[in-house]
């Protein structure tokens, strides 16, 4: 079947200029990124790189206060200030934090009108026009830590703009979205250096990281050509050194020849998966969506963060310090990955995960005091813990919720070698950690956890903790131990399956209210709108109640969504409605994931596609209409429309199984199943006409026929593509 691949319409196009950091044309190469933004005087390009940190330690993270025991008996004791004096109110210090890299500023002196500004999906680039035949090209190149401009009938002034890190302060860190004026890190003024044709800085930072940004160019004719590149410590040589080369040497390429380099990656990658649906808002998000996810996530790179490689250009430090936050975040931002067909992009967060492991481990020993790996909720480049709400920050589920995906790229990849040195081990050291912290007994003699809560229910207050197993960490606990024991006995491990299947029955079953609905603790419902769906983990994305186990657990899905349309969007963020999608879709409600994906896309996104949680479109969908961006909520919207086209989790395949009725002509081609097969499908006229499956591994696909609802088994090899237009005889 034939790709559909993102049409200019599908892009970027404003004709008026943009006049702020975060509504800019967004470039990116998962290690480096740009903005583009306006109007020609100055045209900016806020620079950034995604392992730029402030890495400086917690004090109280490293004293003989921080303890779990410690931390239970204050709990117990009703010491909330010394709660917060050791666990919170770090987080309120300007550092540990992301940092952005700097900006190029392009004066043109004839002061040309703005005419138009555009980002074309297809080969990544940002074009700005003005008055007079006067254009600029952008791009950041997709391989190369290098970006390039190319200005045609005027020759620019340039500016290399250096972040106001020795300035002044105005405005203090109050934590959370205040993070307050960049000056507060206290570095020295850069050493900066130019010449007849380059500009540049070296910025020292905490801790002996620095980093050095390099800008050169050439001109002939009416046509200048300039490229940057950001090189850190984190390099093996002198940043600025590193940063010359790569400009250098893209000057002496040309051009041309970059792009058309740079052009070849993002054409095989729209290559690798593409939908087709008759509600252009919703198309256009997902391409929009998908455009970010590979701007932002390439592998060798650091992995996604708040803002991924897209850091606040206005004087200030990142909202929520640009970190990583693991209670959704990182999670949801990961999502479209699997059946989207980029499992590459997808294990930039795998390898970081595994890479950071051993920091793990240590805090696991020196917080719990208990074997096995945990990771903290929010984190720094080297996953250190950086504090913020206590009953999240030191969840005793983070790594259950990490191993998920792992378990998702075996599932998808179906790569045996993955599954044994890395899922396998993975969910085991997470394993013995829940197995470990769960040892306690409640009074029916069942596992429990001595401090449970459920993002982001109660907020901070004392009352965030339960006494009892939420069920978002009993989802948590029953999802790991039920997956450890599949996956060892995936690799021949008998006896540690059985074991991991002994202890899963050891918990108490999900909490479930009289009317059905899954409960956030036992003997309390949900007790107002609210923007984390911690309740519901185990519907999506865990997958442990689904509507083929048949009557009741409909009755549970169908029981709980409507509790969530009763109590509003009063108090959602941009990515409760993304989620919403996910969850409606594997209920398979096409009408309520299309229209809560619909609300996503033009009430919580500004007008270049970035989720900016709160609404903006003074419609009154939420009581939240502030606007800091965070990524999640796209990736996530983008999970949700795969999730309408295409669902495997149960080792079925199911074509179109949440699409509204309206949707009469749709299709798809290479969207991932569990199992490691391809499958592309054409809906015309309201009837399946047509499903490709091609396996990239030996095995049998369960398809769930969509012309009988038949379930069907087929054998296939590694390579073979099989074409249906009907079932086989």
């Amino acid at each position: 079947m034939q790709t559909f691949l993102p049409q200019p319409r599908h892009g970027l196009h404003f004709t008026t200029p943009v006049e702020v950091w975060d509504e800019a044309l967004p470039l990116g190469n998962g290690l480096l990124g740009a903005l583009v933004w306006g109007a020609g005087q100055p045209l900016k390009i806020s620079l950034d790189r995604t392992d730029l940190w402030d890495l400086r330690p917690v004090p109280e993270f490293n004293s003989p206060e921080y303890t779990y025991t410690q931390m239970r008996a204050w709990h117990a004791e009703g010491k909330t200030e010394d709660l917060l004096r050791v666990y919170e109110h770090p987080y309120n210090r300007p550092a540990p934090t992301k940092i952005p890299a700097g900006r190029i500023e392009l004066q043109f002196p004839a002061s040309p009108r703005f005419s138009a500004t555009a980002l074309t999906l297809l080969d990544a680039r940002a074009k700005v026009e003005f008055a007079g035949r006067v254009q600029a090209e952008v791009f950041v190149h997709a391989t190369r830590p290098v970006g390039m401009v190319r200005v045609q009938g005027a020759a620019p002034v340039l500016h290399l703009r250096v972040p106001p890190f020795a300035g002044q302060v105005s405005e203090e860190a109050k934590g959370g979205i205040g993070a307050g004026d960049l000056a507060q890190l206290g570095y020295p003024p850069a050493e900066t250096h130019q010449g007849e044709r380059f500009q540049g800085f070296v910025q020292q930072g905490a801790e002996g990281f620095s980093f050095a940004v390099h800008l050169g160019w050439r001109a002939a004719g009416d046509i200048w050509v300039g490229a940057w590149s950001v090189a850190s410590s984190f390099d093996q040589g002198a940043p600025r050194i590193l940063a010359r080369q790569q400009v250098d040497q893209a000057l002496a390429e040309g051009f041309d020849s970059l792009l058309a380099e740079h052009g070849q990656w993002w054409q095989e990658y729209w290559q690798q998966a593409s939908l087709q649906v008759p509600d252009e808002v919703l198309q256009r998000q997902w391409f929009l969506d998908q455009y970010k996810f590979g701007a932002a996530s390439r592998r060798g790179a650091p992995p996604i963060t708040l803002q991924g490689p897209w850091t606040a250009d206005d004087g200030k430090l990142p909202p929520w310090k640009g970190d990583y936050h693991h209670d959704l975040n990182t999670q949801l931002s990961y999502w479209p990955c699997y059946s989207g067909n980029h499992l590459e992009e997808g294990l930039n967060y795998l390898d970081w995960l595994w890479q950071t492991r051993p920091a793990c481990f240590d805090w696991t020993r020196r917080f719990f005091g208990l074997p096995g790996l945990n990771v903290p909720m929010t984190a720094d480049l080297g996953n250190n813990q950086i504090g913020g709400w206590r009953q999240y920050t030191h969840s005793a589920t983070t790594a259950a919720w990490l191993a998920h995906h792992f378990y998702l790229h075996w599932k998808y990849s179906g790569d045996g070698e993955f599954l044994r040195a890395r899922a396998y081990p993975y969910l085991r050291d997470a394993a013995v950690f829940v197995e470990a912290i769960t040892a306690e007994r409640d009074a029916q003699g069942l596992r429990s956890l001595p401090l449970s809560a459920s993002p982001e229910i109660n907020d901070n207050r004392p009352e965030a903790w339960f006494e009892q197993l939420t069920n978002y960490d009993l989802a948590l606990c029953r999802w790991l131990l039920g997956a450890t024991s599949e996956l060892a006995g995936a690799v021949g491990r008998e006896a540690e399956a059985a074991h991991w299947k002994a202890v899963q029955a050891e918990f108490p079953e999900l909490a479930v209210g009289d009317a059905g609905q899954l409960l956030v603790v036992p003997g309390m419902a949900l007790p107002a709108s609210h923007r984390h769906f911690s309740h519901l983990m185990a519907v999506y994305p865990l997958g442990l109640i689904d509507p083929e186990d048949g009557g009741e657990a409909r009755r549970t899905i169908a029981a709980s969504l409507a509790e969530l349309e009763r109590l509003g969007s009063d108090w959602w963020t941009g990515y409760s409605f993304s989620w919403l999608a996910c969850l409606a879709a594997r209920a398979r409600d096409g009408e309520m994931a299309a229209r809560a994906l619909r609300l996503f896309a033009t009430a919580f996104c500004l007008r270049n596609s970035f989720h900016c949680n709160g609404d903006q479109s003074g419609q009154g969908h939420s009581r939240f209409t502030y606007r800091p961006f965070t990524l999640e909520g796209n990736f996530a919207a983008a999970a949700g429309l795969q999730e309408m086209l295409l669902q495997s989790h149960r080792g079925r395949i199911r074509i179109f199984p949440a699409i509204p009725s309206s949707w009469q002509e749709v299709c798809f081609t290479d969207l991932r199943a569990e199992g490691a097969f391809l499958v592309s499908a054409q809906r015309t006229g309201g009837k399946v006409v047509q499903v490709e499956i091609v396996a990239e591994q030996d095995g049998a696909c369960v398809l769930v026929s969509p012309f009988s609802n038949r379930e069907l088994t087929i054998s296939m090899q590694a390579g073979e593509r099989r074409c249906l237009n009907a079932d086989p005889t």
